[in-house]
């Protein structure tokens, strides 16, 4: 299965053995190389004391949603395989999508 950006997706947590997976938003486009074998993400998380989170609103979503209160972590870029993909946990909408990938641009780009 093909997934789009703004979907979010159960996969791999290779920074916990023996997780069930954590949330992730895909933020690559179908122009993206190797897009459908090889995503590029941003990892959710429920902890609250990141200051530069970005809470995600029920209003944010397009489709599905999240059981708990949960944030884009912009900083925690990763590379996902869709073997590593276990499901879809719902789609977000454009907005907090760019505003997500803009700090991210902050973070990286020497301006």
């Amino acid at each position: 299965m093909d997934y789009n950006r703004g979907d979010v997706v159960i996969a791999t947590d290779t920074f916990k053995e023996n997780s069930g997976g954590r949330p992730f938003l895909i933020i690559s486009t179908e122009e993206t190389p190797f897009h459908g074998e090889q995503y590029i993400t941003l990892a959710l998380t429920t902890r609250t004391w990141h200051e530069e989170r970005i809470p995600i609103e029920e209003s944010d979503w397009l489709d599905g949603g999240a059981p708990r209160s949960s944030s884009l972590t912009p900083w925690s870029v990763n590379s996902i395989s869709s073997d590593e993909i276990d499901s879809k946990q719902g789609t977000l909408m454009e907005p907090i999508i760019t505003t997500a990938t803009e700090q991210l641009s902050a973070y990286i780009l020497d301006q």
